[in-house]
């Protein structure tokens, strides 16, 4: 018996039931709200100890400390934007309101009517005339609730993460601002934003190994979305010339600490302009996100400091590859040698890879980790992006960047690819890339060829790794810090 008694669940179980046995419900329906916290702080910023003012406002929130003395009872009330005291005396409160206290405990949402007051300590307070029990909590908050060694449960418990870490709840504040400004910023340029499918028949719009589901109306397998890019572009076949979703997209590969198989894009599509007009696009986007988060262009990341005003560089990736291994690197180096210097800086690589993946895979491995401020990279082979114009001049590369800061990617810009005949080629050769057993090869989209032969203008494309940004923005080294719900392994509840 003492066991039970002993467990708080089963002494916060028997409050409720007291509680329900009196006839009072300790789940309310609603509580009308006059001022929070911050609204209050600011109001009587100027309040001086010890005064009380005429002032009855009415507040709620979690009760996340109860401390009593005597005859007064002070409770720590946090409600949506932070925390203010709530100062219960019995001559104010009365006998039986005051003595129902008892029933209240830590976690608790309660509903407070009283006067704005300032103790004498100085603690901006409301002095509670009544308080109403409004959700009886039965599970207790714990004591502690941050570090690495609870990072799963965080994760896991996310809703408890962000009752105990107030700078947990910060960064997802600044989340939802950074997509309000990247949202606000396309529009005020005279972006649409649009929905497109989430399921779709055919996986394409991005080199990756897609989920498989099975519609069961209609009798056949759709793939969670890897990219909404080519429902997109079918939109400017249909006469749209400015559009962007910001959506989630869904790749069934591994997870680190910058990839989650679900996660968040933009996706922008201009018609009459090309990669390095929607750069500069790209560029005003992440920069309206960046003020909007920081108020700063200038920001730390790990330990590094980062500009991302002013104007960003392009640099091409051959140059940049050959900067890396000390020699000059082009379409015309026999394949031998490549695979050499993939084989000598310890590169997986595969058998039927061109000269276009393994420069690829050198600069993934000897660039990329090594720029740190924004930059644009040019020139990609055309074996690795097959929805990008060709370069002219250059039929083996492609009028394509993407962006890196801090040794990531942030942004993958095209010169959208407007030519059926050319787009048919590239589809064949990603289907016997598939054939020969590569998994993130795209499908054969038919019905995109036959939107593209009713003819596309053309367009400057790019995608915004929104997780990743938001990463960047506010300072944390894990994409799971920016995940409100990460994916996680199974839990035991046995």
């Amino acid at each position: 018996m003492s066991e039970i008694v002993d467990d708080p669940i089963e002494v916060r179980r028997a409050k409720r039931q007291a509680l329900i046995d009196a006839g009072h419900s300790p789940y309310a329906f609603a509580f009308d709200i006059s001022a929070r916290a911050a609204e209050l702080e600011e109001r009587y910023a100027g309040l001086d100890s010890g005064e009380t003012t005429e002032d009855r406002v009415r507040s709620a929130g979690r009760i996340r400390a109860i401390r009593s003395q005597g005859k007064a009872t002070f409770i720590v009330l946090q409600t949506g934007t932070g925390s203010i005291q709530i100062f219960c005396r019995i001559n104010t409160l009365g006998e039986e309101a005051y003595e129902a206290l008892r029933y209240l405990d830590v976690g608790d949402f309660i509903g407070v009517e009283g006067l704005v007051m300032r103790t004498r300590r100085g603690e901006l307070s409301i002095l509670a005339e009544s308080i109403e029990l409004l959700s009886k909590s039965l599970r207790p908050l714990p004591e502690k609730f941050h570090g690495l060694s609870d990072k799963e449960t965080r994760y896991r418990q996310r809703y408890v993460d962000l009752v105990m870490n107030s700078e947990v709840k910060e960064v997802f504040a600044k989340r939802f601002a950074i997509i309000d400004a990247l949202r606000r910023e396309a529009a005020s340029r005279g972006f649409v934003e649009v929905e497109t499918p989430m399921l779709h028949p055919i996986p394409g719009g991005a080199t990756a190994k897609p989920f498989t589901t099975h519609y069961h109306a209609l009798d056949r397998n759709f793939y969670l979305r890897v990219a909404p890019e080519l429902h997109l572009k079918r939109l400017l076949v249909g006469g749209f010339e400015k559009v962007f979703e910001i959506n989630r997209s869904f790749r069934n590969e591994g997870m680190d600490h910058f990839h989650n198989p679900e996660f968040t894009t933009l996706e922008a599509y201009q018609a009459y302009t090309d990669v390095e007009g929607i750069a500069e696009f790209t560029r005003e986007l992440i920069q309206a996100a960046c003020l909007a988060a920081n108020g700063s262009l200038q920001i730390a990341y790990q330990g590094i400091t980062v500009d991302l005003g002013g104007t960003w560089p392009v640099s091409s990736m051959l140059e940049l590859v050959s900067e890396a291994v000390g020699q000059e690197i082009s379409f015309d180096c026999d394949l031998q040698l490549l695979k050499s210097l993939a084989n000598s800086n310890h590169l997986a690589i595969q058998p039927q890879w061109g000269k276009g993946r393994l420069i690829t895979e050198l600069f993934d491995e000897l660039v990329e980790p090594a720029l740190v401020q924004p930059v644009f990279v040019s020139d990609h082979p055309l074996e690795t992006s097959p929805l990008a114009k060709k370069k002219p001049g250059n039929a083996n590369l492609t009028s394509r960047y993407e962006l890196f800061i801090c040794g990531h990617e942030y942004a993958n810009l095209f010169s959208e690819l407007n030519d059926p005949v050319d787009q048919t080629e590239r589809f064949q050769a990603q289907m016997e890339a598939k054939a020969a057993g590569d998994e993130e090869a795209m499908g054969y989209d038919e019905d995109y060829i036959r939107a593209l032969e009713y003819g596309m203008p053309p367009a400057g494309g790019v995608g915004i790794g929104i997780d990743r940004l938001v990463m960047l923005l506010t300072n944390v080294e894990s994409i799971r810090d920016v995940l409100l719900f990460p994916q996680m392994r199974e839990e035991s509840f046995s």
